[in-house]
């Protein structure tokens, strides 16, 4: 007979379980292009307990030093990834994973993407209309300003979304109003039919009579546009 939960403190998870995790996903924010050093100090704070740690913990369990550790936070910082706060009572600094901090990043990058923008239609204007370089920076516009709209779209829909989320779901739960499988990646299971078991509809298929033609009707279908988001180009330059 095994004893019950009683409810008391979680186990702390094992600590060669949780730095084999940091030291994974550092390489993987390494591969997409951050710098090693800021995405071992990323991971380290986003997998502790509390989503917060000092410079002195972070040289502790990350066995670097405390330059490196500075370099790697001004860089995370600019990157709006991790925000500095003060320790209550102390002139000691720490460095904290805010459980929005994707939205705050996404949401200043939006910024930075408007600025772009801006600096790429004085490009244009500077190389001249109509020439082969204005048509490629405009190309960049037109895209930039794309992904600048349909990041604004995304955000708010996952700000919706999060506000109607009860504090501490399961793991892979969905959101509420959100069908079942969705949160893991996985496809709805289809809902039944209204009618199912009743009428006609509910007769089992049988084999086709003889001299019969095959129903092709659930076959592939040819000869229609591939399925996908359509590409459009400007013929010209941005104006203004």
């Amino acid at each position: 007979m095994t004893d019950e939960p009683t409810g008391g403190p979680r186990p702390s998870a094992p600590p060669e379980a949780v730095s084999r995790f940091v030291e994974r996903f550092a390489a993987e924010l390494t591969d997409a292009g951050l710098p090693r050093m800021p995405a071992r100090i990323f991971a380290a704070v986003m997998a502790s307990e509390e989503g917060v740690l000092t410079s002195a913990e972070l040289v502790e369990t990350l066995r670097v030093s405390p330059a490196a550790v500075s370099g790697a936070i001004r860089y995370l910082t600019q990157v709006n990834l991790v925000s500095r706060e003060r320790e209550p009572g102390s002139r000691r600094e720490r460095y904290r994973f805010n459980d929005d901090q994707w939205y705050i990043s996404f949401t200043r990058r939006n910024e930075i993407l408007l600025r772009w923008e801006s600096t790429l239609r004085t490009g244009v204007e500077a190389v001249g209309p109509g020439t082969p370089a204005a048509r490629r920076l405009d190309e960049t516009l037109v895209f930039l300003e794309f992904l600048r709209k349909e990041i604004s779209q995304i955000m708010e829909r996952w700000h919706a979304r999060n506000a109607e989320r009860p504090a501490g779901p399961a793991m892979g739960a969905p959101a509420p109003g959100e069908p079942a499988g969705a949160a893991a990646g996985t496809a709805p299971a289809p809902t039944p039919r209204a009618d199912a078991g009743t009428g006609p509809a509910a007769r089992p298929r049988t084999a086709p009579e003889a001299g019969a033609a095959p129903d092709t009707s659930t076959g592939p279908r040819t000869g229609g546009a591939p399925d996908g988001v359509t590409r459009g180009r400007r013929e010209g330059p941005a104006e203004g």
